[in-house]
């Protein structure tokens, strides 16, 4: 374990956790009732006709297509365009979020603005405790504090609390990145399966996987390996697997079409198809430049590498440092970088223990693990990340009905 500063007892340490993740929804509902009278209301806000009131606005834009899941369910058929060419539809969006929904909604009579939001708030709170006992032992109480908090106050952390998938996904990687560092494969194994049915993201959490699997193997001389183990830890492995098929075998299945998911998800794409890497060559020219464009390219997978590669970056442990340099590079084989790459930057929480310098192990964590330490480089990024919530919510999530359209957050 980190040398640190002494330990407080486990039920107060998670108190003082949700104590300080409840402060930070409490700023963002203020920032979202500051905005919310700048909003104009639309058939995406609950009517043309009728008043913006909290939970309507908290289900704008994706939300409104976990509503129609959520009230009726994924097509039998995929719908076309007079070309044939697939139209966007729900079969783009995972299940477990938008049918959790559904089950508060028939036990409570609430609509599915209140019960989507409800969700996401419930499903942070406990991504911040299992974030929290995942980095406890790796980077210290203080740093763990520091580093909760830097997250749930992010720029797009305001989606925690918004009718999106991004709270449920992050409890779900969370607690199969504590299961898996627990070495509890068999629990791991049933998260990925949950994974598969709530985000995209289980090729990623594989290459964690088999991380974490060597390591084990590594350590066999010390700590013999059980039959039954190699069995389980393949279990994990496989379960990553089923993860990664599970949904579009079900959009195949139900819609008697083998590409079902793949068409759905190119219709969102503005070249009809999901391409590896091209759209980002595409779009950092257009935002850069052809000069800079390519530039920015290199420059930002080679600072998140020196991120997690170096010293300052050991106590994380090879699962959470792999996990920093797989999921990045999986976005960019898989995403369209667009205005949502800023709540798909959520996931990757562990740079932000680099950030503050948590990182370190032996005497230099030791030094590190002091408040006045902490707080100076944390401080400035909790007011930018606070700052920056506004603007996110103003200009992306905040829809402006327009003839040409609004960036989507």
């Amino acid at each position: 374990m980190r040398a640190t500063a002494p330990a407080r007892p486990a039920r107060t340490f998670l108190l003082t956790v949700l104590a300080l993740y409840a402060a930070c929804r409490i700023v963002t509902t203020a920032i979202l009732l500051v905005v919310l009278p700048r909003q104009v209301p639309s058939g995406m806000s609950g009517g043309e006709h009728l008043p913006v009131t909290y939970f309507p606005f908290t289900a704008l834009w994706d939300g409104q297509w976990y509503h129609v899941i959520a009230t009726e369910g994924y097509p039998d058929q995929l719908p076309r365009s007079d070309d044939g060419r697939v139209e966007q539809n729900p079969w783009a969006f995972y299940p477990l979020f938008p049918y959790a929904a559904r089950a508060l909604m028939a036990l409570t009579g609430v609509g599915f603005p209140a019960a989507g939001s409800t969700i996401a708030l419930v499903c942070g709170f406990g991504a911040a405790v299992l974030m929290a006992l995942l980095l406890r032992e790796r980077i210290g109480e203080r740093a763990t504090l520091v580093v909760v908090v830097l997250w749930a106050s992010f720029p797009a952390s305001v989606v925690l609390q918004l009718a999106y998938t991004e709270s449920l996904a992050m409890l779900l990687l969370v607690g199969y990145l504590y299961a898996l560092s627990r070495e509890r494969w068999l629990v791991a194994a049933g998260v990925a399966v949950l994974v598969g049915l709530s985000r995209p993201i289980a090729v990623p959490l594989a290459v964690v996987t088999l991380v974490a699997l060597w390591l084990r193997w590594r350590a066999r001389a010390a700590r013999p390996i059980p039959t039954r183990e190699y069995a389980v830890g393949l279990a994990s492995l496989v379960g990553c697997g089923v993860a990664g098929l599970l949904w579009p075998a079900v959009a195949w299945w139900a819609t008697g079409e083998s590409s079902a998911y793949t068409d759905t998800m190119g219709a969102w794409r503005s070249s009809g198809a999901v391409e590896p890497f091209v759209p980002w060559v595409e779009m950092s020219t257009y935002v850069f430049g052809d000069t800079w464009g390519p530039v920015w390219l290199v420059v930002v997978p080679v600072v998140i590498l020196a991120m997690v590669a170096g010293p300052w970056a050991k106590a994380l442990g090879a699962e959470l440092r792999t996990w920093t340099v797989a999921y990045p590079a999986y976005l960019a084989a898989v995403l369209d970088p667009f205005t949502s790459i800023f709540r798909y930057l959520i996931p990757l929480f562990p740079l932000l223990a680099v950030l503050v310098g948590a990182g370190w192990t032996g005497h230099r964590a030791e030094r590190a693990d002091s408040w006045p330490r902490l707080l100076l480089r944390a401080v400035p990024l909790l007011v930018a990340f606070v700052i920056g919530q506004y603007f996110w919510t103003d200009i992306l999530w905040r829809y402006v009905p327009s003839p040409s359209g609004d960036y989507p957050p």
